[in-house]
């Protein structure tokens, strides 16, 4: 923990006291050192919400006093893909929280344009589950689900949580969840899960095959990022099945597929990356109270506890941990 001077605000940003900032893996990955391209020195901290103090020169539709959750992903806007509207693909991503300071601070200047005001009812730790929402409703979009689709999750913690309700919401019939977890099982059966599995007891391609007739998953999204899953969830879809490698697997990572396999059943393999124009969309399900994230933080912690917070992550002994910067005691949710 260091003490810095208060940020001012320079032109085209806010200072945002930061009263939320989410953990999540990419935050363990770089607490260890372990993700490319992360610049230090480095405040972490890519998911947060909080309330703009002060303004720069030429902002006009954020004052002091609004609450607003931060989209920490920041485009160029000139390289190829950003002018083909694929910004979340740019050549030169830079992101609030990996390559400059991030939101595990009491306050955090950014860019106006990626400060997103939410209304005064939405809680501000809840609000700070924009940024990891809107990537779901990325991967949503692409795994290109429909009404009566049967549905596999492999993986049930807060990512696959969130996959679970926003699959139910395009209307899956059935919604088979694989966690080795207890407590998870039990948070995906309270969410809507048809049915739930633990991997290491049961076998998932049995329980598909009779949920489905024999005919295999209409959609299976991968919320693990391992090899094993990831070949899983390929020999889990059935003809014209869709698969969505939603988890981060180790760049090093590979798996063994058939190409006839995927040639002759149609099977579509996809890829979900970050949040491209879906942080108001996010925000809207959030403020509505249909999307449930509330009772998946399982630990709210000061500041000073980060590196508690970052652990407990890590020992999957938490489902999400929030760290409170305006506050100094811990609590579980």
């Amino acid at each position: 923990m260091v003490e810095r001077p208060g940020p001012r605000p320079p032109e085209g940003a806010v200072r945002v006291r930061v009263d939320a900032c989410g953990i999540c893996g990419t935050d363990v990955h770089i607490f260890r050192g372990e993700f490319p391209g992360a610049a230090f020195p480095l405040v972490a901290g890519h998911e947060f919400a909080g309330v703009v103090e002060a303004t720069g020169a030429g902002v006009s539709h954020l004052r002091p006093g609004d609450q607003v959750a931060v989209d920490p992903n920041i485009y160029c806007g000139v390289c190829r893909p950003c002018r083909r509207g694929l910004g979340h693909l740019c050549r030169n991503l830079t992101a609030l929280g990996v390559n400059m300071d991030g939101g595990f601070a009491t306050h955090c200047v950014v860019p106006a344009r990626q400060a997103y005001k939410v209304g005064p009812v939405l809680p501000l730790h809840v609000a700070a589950m924009a940024e990891p929402v809107s990537c779901c409703v990325h991967g949503i979009e692409r795994a290109g689900i429909r009404p009566g689709d049967c549905v596999v999750i492999l993986g049930a913690g807060m990512i696959g949580l969130i996959m679970l309700q926003l699959a139910l919401f395009q209307g899956a019939a059935c919604a088979i969840v694989s966690e080795p977890g207890p407590e998870k099982r039990a948070m995906a059966a309270q969410l809507g899960a048809t049915q739930t599995i633990d991997p290491r007891t049961q076998g998932l391609a049995d329980v598909v095959a009779q949920a489905t007739g024999g005919e295999g998953a209409d959609c299976v999204i991968e919320c693990v990022g391992a090899e094993s899953t990831a070949h899983q969830a390929v020999s889990l879809a059935g003809e014209a099945g869709r698969v969505l490698f939603f988890g981060v697997a180790p760049p090093a990572a590979r798996i063994s597929i058939s190409p006839y396999d995927i040639y002759r059943r149609e099977i579509t393999l996809t890829g979900s990356f970050t949040n491209p124009r879906t942080f108001d969309a996010a925000l809207a399900l959030l403020s509505s109270g249909r999307l449930r994230v509330a009772e998946l933080i399982s630990h709210r912690v000061p500041l000073e506890k980060v590196a508690e917070g970052i652990e407990l992550l890590e020992s999957r002994r938490a489902m999400k941990v929030m760290v409170e910067p305006q506050t100094n005691q811990s609590r579980a949710s």
